[in-house]
Formats: structure tokens, sequence, C-alpha cells
């Protein structure tokens, strides 16, 4: 099965897509270019762990820096299964999109140099506290399934 369908479950109505190559609507692109944050899972040993992490979304792809001493590095160093949700909560009306999908790091070449640019104009973060090839990998994240609701 692939691409998108949009069952009618509950009064929020939420757009899904199953395996298949994942895309984006409009309005989800624009929910995701306006936030920053989001959590990640990862799972090793049937124990999940998540964690909120600043991320970018570029070409269908959500990209986030991580450390190598870090409970995500091993975990995705050992299972590269991965969750991600990036959500906005309201009591009137919750904003979210959920991704399934693969975990690749990339920690040195021309990719890395790419991203990091990315990062470094995008985030005071990383201009406070800058890291080279070799210190820190990003992680570069490919949907195989989402789902979003509150998003029109």
């Amino acid at each position: 099965m692939s691409g998108s369908y949009a069952p009618a479950i509950n009064s929020r109505n939420p757009s899904f897509s199953v395996l298949g190559k994942v895309t984006f609507t409009k309005a989800e692109k624009e929910f995701l270019s306006r936030n920053e944050a989001c959590r990640i899972a990862t799972c090793h040993d049937n124990i999940p762990h998540i964690v909120p992490v600043s991320y970018v979304f570029e070409d269908g792809v959500f990209i986030f820096a991580t450390d190598y001493e870090t409970k995500k590095y091993e975990n995705i160093s050992k299972n590269n299964r991965i969750a991600l949700a990036v959500d906005v909560y309201s009591s009137v009306g919750n904003k979210a999109l959920c991704v399934q999908g693969t975990a690749e790091l990339v920690e040195r070449g021309s990719e890395f140099a790419r991203l990091y640019k990315v990062f470094h104009e995008r985030f005071e973060w990383v201009r406070s506290d800058p890291w080279k090839e070799g210190e820190a990998p990003f992680v570069k994240v490919t949907p195989i399934s989402k789902v979003s609701w509150g998003l029109k």
C-alpha cells in the first residue's frame, strides 16, 4: 500500500500516509517550517526513549544533531527505527504531525558540512557552541509512514 488516504477515524479526521514514498501536504510543510522542535523516540532492548530535539525539515526528510554520548545515539546505532512528533497543544485544537521512519547517521564529508551550515544559520545554540566533524553527528530521518491532524 502506498500514497495517502484520509479515513474518517474521529472528528479530527487525521490524514495518513503509509508505506511507500511519504509525501507532505502544503499545510503540513508550512506547519513543519514554522516549528523547530520535535520529540524523537528511539528504542533498544524493548525500552523506549523519547527526547526533544531541534530539527530541520527539507525535501521530505527530518534532520537533527546529537552527541555521541547520548542514549539516542546509542539506540540509533543499534536500531535505526525511529518515531518523531511535531505538535502544538491547545485545549481547543491540537495540531500535530507524527512520523515513523528510519534514521541514518551523517558524521563526515560534504553532507555533514552542508547540514552544519544549515544548522549554523538557523539555530543560535549552534553558533554559541560550535562543533566539528567527528565531534557530533547529524541524524537524517526518512519517513516511512505519517499521520497529521489539525492542519488545514
